[in-house]
């Protein structure tokens, strides 16, 4: 008997006056102890799954905020490339204005008009993040250039951009049109 008395876990002083005078083969420590060590187990889990929970939590606030922000920074995407075609035509309108017609006293209002538009288009993409993408005399930058043509120079390095023949723009620090250019190549 005090074998098993050794081998068992102490047991409450509260329980075992209680138990004082009951025959020790009536007595079921060993099964209690093994209830508890169970429910311990349990307990253990359960906090590791709540730790878990909680970490899973933060990662997916965290990546809404992201999102939330991003979707904030980058909304008006869409409709910026479709204004840049109206910026294009508006470009392509005023350099197609020769020096003589400008000089016009009849058209210095228009064109004045054409030119103060496309200030305020210049203006507004400023104000939304927009920015024209620089590349002429620069060399070929895959992620911002998009190669149209290969033009022979013996002026530039073969890579380098000689001619823009589209602007191309970055809305914040993300792409939303890719400048079309003219590459030199080594002449023939």
């Amino acid at each position: 008997m005090t074998d098993d008395k050794t081998q068992s876990p102490a047991i409450d002083p509260a329980v075992a006056e209680e138990l004082q005078g009951v025959p020790e083969d009536f007595v079921d420590t060993k099964g209690e102890n093994e209830e508890i060590a169970a429910l311990r187990e349990k307990l253990a889990t359960a906090e590791q799954d709540v730790l878990y929970a909680r970490a899973e939590t933060q990662n997916v606030r965290r990546r809404l905020e992201k999102d939330i922000a991003d979707t904030r920074a980058y909304a008006a995407t869409g409709f910026a490339r479709d204004i840049l075609s109206v910026s294009d035509n508006l470009a392509r309108a005023l350099t197609a204005i020769p020096a003589e017609l400008r000089e016009d006293e009849k058209l210095k209002g228009l064109v004045a008009g054409i030119e103060a538009t496309g200030r305020e288009i210049d203006k507004v993409f400023a104000s939304h993040g927009i920015s024209r993408i620089a590349a002429m005399g620069l060399p070929l930058d895959p992620n911002q250039h998009q190669a149209m043509i290969e033009v022979p120079s013996a002026d530039a390095e073969p890579g380098t951009v000689v001619q823009e023949l589209q602007a191309g723009y970055m809305i914040k620090d993300r792409l939303l049109r890719p400048a079309m250019v003219a590459v030199a190549k080594k002449p023939d």
